[in-house]
């Protein structure tokens, strides 16, 4: 008995798989009982591998640091791939949870990300360099996190974004070469 007491305290070391996580959120909940407040933790992780592939978790205990260890099993087993074009969004996209909304929008390179705090972990994990948001409706992070999620699940590769818009594929692409052509532009 004594022996499975102690291996319960033992942390499992997470494999080595060249994913990075990142907390977004800890919030501390409390539940009213009879002898007073009872208190747990709330925690948003976000894993991805720094090109495409990213994942969230939500996590909750009574503890800090195993919410945080909750939230991040989960974001490793809900881990997708996103649709990238050279580090940015192939176009314009919004998604939309609850009273949340996130713009993603393409950005010239050497742009940046420029987000908020919670979608630019979100975009900075899957591996986007160059990318405009904007946070619309609310900034709870709950919300923003399922939104933007909702949004990266809408994008679509350039060859996609062509056959659906009706133009040919060098017509899209040629939005994304630095040169002679500028940056964005549509014909």
């Amino acid at each position: 008995m004594a022996g499975s007491r102690m291996s319960r305290g033992r942390r499992r070391q997470q494999p080595d798989d060249g994913l990075t996580e990142k907390v977004i959120n800890i919030n501390r909940v409390a539940k009213v009982v009879k002898g007073g407040r009872r208190f747990s933790f709330s925690a948003i992780v976000v894993v991805g591998d720094g090109d495409g592939k990213v994942g969230v978790g939500f996590g909750k205990a009574n503890e800090v640091p195993e919410a945080i260890r909750k939230a991040n099993v989960k974001a490793r087993q809900k881990l997708f791939k996103v649709a990238m074009t050279q580090g940015t969004v192939a176009h314009d996209v919004i998604g939309q949870f609850g009273a949340g909304k996130v713009l993603l929008r393409p950005a010239a390179p050497g742009t940046g990300v420029i987000a908020g705090p919670t979608v630019r972990a979100i975009l900075d994990a899957a591996g986007f360099r160059n990318v405009l948001t904007k946070c619309l409706g609310t900034s709870n992070p709950h919300n923003a996190v399922r939104a933007t999620f909702a949004a990266l699940q809408n994008l679509e590769t350039p060859e996609q974004y062509a056959v659906r818009t009706g133009k040919d594929l060098a017509e899209v692409l040629s939005n994304y070469t630095v040169g002679e052509h500028v940056w964005g532009t549509r014909a």
